[in-house]
């Protein structure tokens, strides 16, 4: 039976820190040791941080290596296990993929396309074959405000290993965008669109979900159903829409953009996620509630790394600060987005759990992360 022993660690345990050794043996952490000793054969941490493998529910990261520049397309293969290697190097070891179902191909300039099915078979076929470091699962971002989501849904089954499921609603004037400057911005530096055309791209947007949101949302949170996954909401922004979202089925709230949806989500009992990026950054970009804010107002519970996936320890680490509490800092990006999605085997450093465990140090305003390990390997 191989072993790996992590000792002189400083193990973040579900609800204190310790100083101690881990073991982990076929696949499972198979014993917790406290004190200093460090036995032979073992890895001598010297004090370093010791925690479960980081959980990511929500990342953007592969498209980035998909279209490295604007208008380049990566291939795929290659995209996708670099984007693994990035995730496994920040101490991420599971990771639900984000691709958006529901596109727009009519005659406008803002036109988006289909890539969700092909891009899901080639994550699961690299999987599949022992390419991957980490493990990868689904997350579909059912878009609302557009014309093909019903039939892009269609195409997933419940072997698919869909996770989550987020009803996406990007209409201009609500939600994310209720500020339509912002989204002037965005759309405009993105898709090059003189002021004619954004305006002519706000009111075919409007038209489109009006004519087909219901619909879009009824079909979106049927499959989810049938896909046996987690339903969540996205950009919450009243309270009437956070009740709308429970009535749903909704476990899980993204990045809801006002203080008064947080609080009606932890009325409603639906887990709030904020972007580490908000956190670190010290605000919202879109100019939605500060992650900061719900932190301090007891009213976040777990964290994305969003688009960028070294912010997700940072971000652990700095509610650990803030709270003055390191073990419920890194639950936020560990125990509670494994309880989030359902992950019983993973997210504490508990005897039985999966070895899935990630070595920390320290630096100052900083930390760096000096070993992953999933299913007790080494994979970074």
């Amino acid at each position: 039976m191989s072993e790996t022993i992590l000792a002189n660690a400083t193990l973040v345990l579900p609800d204190e820190v310790i100083t101690g050794a881990i073991r982990m043996a076929n696949g499972q952490i198979s014993a917790i040791d406290p004190g200093r000793s460090v036995p032979s054969g073992a890895i001598d941490c010297a004090g370093d941080l010791v925690m479960a493998g980081l959980i990511e529910l929500h990342t953007d990261n592969l498209e980035r290596h998909i279209e490295p520049r604007p208008r380049v397309n990566w291939p795929h293969g290659a995209a996708i296990i670099a984007h693994d290697g990035e995730l496994a190097s920040v101490g991420i070891t599971t990771v639900f993929d984000a691709l958006r179902v529901g596109s727009v191909v009519s005659n406008t300039k803002a036109n988006y396309g289909e890539y969700a099915r092909q891009l899901a078979d080639e994550i699961l076929g690299l999987r599949g074959k022992g390419a991957l470091r980490i493990n990868h699962l689904l997350h579909l971002r059912a878009e609302v405000c557009s014309e093909t989501l019903i039939a892009e849904l269609a195409k997933f089954g419940p072997a698919d290993c869909i996770g989550i499921v987020s009803l996406m609603d990007h209409t201009p004037g609500q939600r994310q965008f209720r500020d339509l400057t912002q989204l002037r911005a965005y759309v405009c530096g993105k898709h090059g669109l003189s002021d004619a055309d954004f305006e002519t791209h706000v009111a075919d947007q409007i038209a489109l979900t009006g004519r087909l949101g219901a619909a879009h949302e009824a079909a979106a949170v049927a499959e989810a159903r049938r896909f046996g996954a987690v339903l969540a909401s996205h950009d919450d922004t009243t309270t009437d829409q956070v009740r709308v979202s429970a009535s749903r089925g909704a476990h899980l709230a993204e990045f809801p953009t006002t203080l008064e949806a947080a609080h009606a989500c932890r009325a409603e009992g639906i887990r709030v996620m904020m972007g580490a990026p908000n956190l670190i950054r010290g605000g919202s970009h879109s100019g939605n509630v500060a992650a900061s804010g719900l932190a301090e107002a007891d009213l976040l519970d777990i964290v994305s790394s969003d688009y960028v996936p070294s912010a997700l320890l940072s971000a652990a680490l700095m509610l650990g600060d803030l709270w003055d509490d390191v073990a419920r800092g890194v639950a936020c990006v560990t125990a509670a987005p494994a309880a989030a999605a359902g992950l019983n085997d993973r997210g504490n450093l508990a005897i039985g759990a999966r070895g899935d465990v990630i070595r920390v140090a320290r630096l100052g305003g900083t930390a760096a992360v000096r070993g992953t390990w999933v299913q007790g390997r080494r994979v970074a």
